[in-house]
């Protein structure tokens, strides 16, 4: 069998799999994409892929290849995030949403360090300080992807909602800032320097350089948007956008001893702000590329499920340091956003429900602890520790963020139609 061919038929079985247990999910009420997380699993290189037979699984090394996949997906989800700052919706929930988003951040940095901190204190020879002090800015991070597709599966809307996803978005910016600033400290731990300048100004010149790159490209895309009218060139010219988004945040470089990189997930959802905010058919073009990027998606989760290490699960300590980063991490963000939701004067079912909401972590902490490698032995800890999270997250977090969305009334499960449903009443 050809590269070419096993890659298609990898691919295939990718999309098969995912959408047959989506339906075994909704057996069962669980989200569409907690089903393509298993399915990712079960295909994946410690399960069917383990055989090595073509067409049954997807090995080690294909993962390796489907990771343009991944970049693309994390760019249309966060364009498709750059629709939630809309400055008419912004004057409502902007000051509460940037609020909480940088509160809760900071509050889970603060609970998990400490926690972590106080580990290292206990068992040095097995948690270092530096991991220590990393894993408190990757708990930070909360995954955008799995919850954009929760809240377009079941089509949530209400104050929750309403407040959720700009959260989150601001969440991963103060992230990066967070990240990029422990991770110079814990890497000026290791070699023993401490560099202020870069320190500060590195994390501070990849926020502003990625939102300026998106303010850019946002305004481009409106204007070249303006001289095609079909609405499948339209439609083609949001894709082109993206991904040139997407290729020009993967470069870097270097201004003396300063390291100069993007954020894609920043600037795409700058991009999609800025095109949301001046382009006058941004909601319909929007809804188009949501429809095209469907398949894309579906891809992202189940590649994201065959990543998964299983193998992390038979060292116990990581297991053991993991189960108290999940513990510390989960009462971060609901205390944190319940708190700064009760400062911020929010509706009471905000306060209840955001900070579950909040859990799910993928793409954007693996970014951060493949990052975090750099670090060594100590690195490993941290990606070994982020990806058991990682797993666990993903498999419960977007239950968790069905269920309390639904408590919170911002999901009705009754009277619901599928697609199929209604054409066949259409047809009587």
């Amino acid at each position: 069998m050809t590269q070419t061919a096993s890659i298609f038929l990898s691919l295939s079985i990718a999309l098969l799999a995912g959408l047959l247990l989506s339906r075994l999910a909704k057996k069962v009420q669980l989200p569409a994409v907690t089903a393509y997380l298993v399915s990712g699993v079960l295909i994946g290189p410690f399960v069917l892929g383990k055989l090595g037979i073509p067409g049954i699984g997807i090995s080690a090394d294909q993962i390796e290849g489907f990771g343009i996949i991944s970049d693309l997906a994390l760019g249309f989800i966060a364009f498709a995030m750059g629709n939630e700052f809309r400055l008419s919706q912004l004057k409502k929930i902007g000051k509460q949403a940037t609020f909480i988003g940088i509160f809760q951040a900071l509050f889970t940095t603060v609970v998990v360090d400490a926690v972590l901190i106080a580990l290292h204190l206990a068992i040095p020879d097995k948690l270092p300080l530096e991991a220590a002090i990393v894993l408190g800015s990757v708990a930070t991070a909360t995954a955008p992807a799995a919850t954009l597709m929760v809240v377009k599966q079941y089509k949530a809307k209400g104050p929750v909602t309403d407040i959720l996803l700009p959260v989150v978005a601001i969440d991963d910016a103060v992230g990066l800032v967070v990240f990029a600033i422990s991770f110079g400290i814990a890497r000026s731990l290791s070699s023993r320097s401490v560099n202020i300048l870069s320190v500060i100004l590195e994390p501070l010149l990849e926020v502003v350089l990625s939102l300026l790159l998106g303010f850019i490209m946002g305004l481009l895309f409106t204007l070249c948007e303006r001289y095609f009218h079909s609405r499948s060139k339209r439609m083609t010219v949001s894709v082109t956008f993206v991904m040139m988004t997407v290729a020009i945040s993967c470069l870097e470089f270097k201004i003396g001893t300063i390291h100069i990189a993007f954020s894609s997930l920043l600037a795409c959802m700058m991009l999609g702000t800025v095109f949301c905010n001046i382009c006058d058919v941004s909601e319909e073009l929007m809804e188009r590329a949501d429809r095209w990027t469907t398949p894309v998606l579906i891809l992202f989760f189940v590649i994201s499920g065959a990543e998964l290490e299983l193998s992390i699960f038979t060292d116990i300590i990581v297991v053991l340091i993991g189960i108290i980063y999940i513990a510390s991490r989960s009462l971060g963000k609901y205390f944190g956003a319940g708190i700064s939701a009760k400062m911020t004067k929010c509706d009471p079912n905000i306060i209840k429900y955001l900070g579950i909401t909040l859990l799910p972590q993928a793409g954007v902490a693996l970014g951060m602890a493949i990052k975090a490698m750099e670090l060594g032995s100590d690195g490993a800890i941290v990606r070994n520790i982020t990806l058991f999270a990682v797993l666990i997250y993903e498999i419960i977090g977007p239950f968790l963020t069905k269920i309390s969305l639904t408590k919170a009334g911002d999901i009705n499960t009754e009277g619901r139609k599928s697609a199929r449903e209604k054409h066949l009443a259409k047809k009587k």
